[in-house]
């Protein structure tokens, strides 16, 4: 988010991903969290932003029962806080594909062993 003092380098990386034209992958739990966050935080306007100009550039796997129970499963099995469900459901999407990078700030990534991007 702007003012963070992690939006800089966060920002670059995208535009670097972005110019590679790198595929970029998401879950559509990350991005229920994102919309609630964005519009929490910086309002409708950065909202559309969101929905017109950064979603379409995604591939997007929708989450299914599946996916959902899987993710639960694996938070039950941690048993510890700072960790979140969709945290859970990214980690086991991102185990499926044997994707190894992340483009996040939070370090429950780095932990589960994926490399940050920035």
């Amino acid at each position: 988010m702007p003012g963070d003092a992690r939006h800089p380098p966060a920002r670059i990386a995208w535009q670097t991903l972005i110019e590679r034209d790198e595929r970029l992958m998401t879950t559509s739990s990350v991005l229920v969290e994102t919309f609630a966050l964005v519009e929490n935080r910086l309002g409708m306007e950065a909202v559309r932003v969101l929905a017109d100009d950064v979603v379409p550039v995604l591939h997007v796997h929708w989450v299914g029962e599946h996916d959902h129970r899987l993710g639960v499963t694996a938070l039950v099995a941690a048993g510890r806080r700072q960790l979140s469900l969709v945290d859970c459901v990214s980690f086991e999407f991102m185990e499926s594909l044997g994707l190894r990078e992340a483009l996040a700030l939070d370090q429950q990534f780095a932990e589960a062993g994926y490399r940050l991007i920035p």
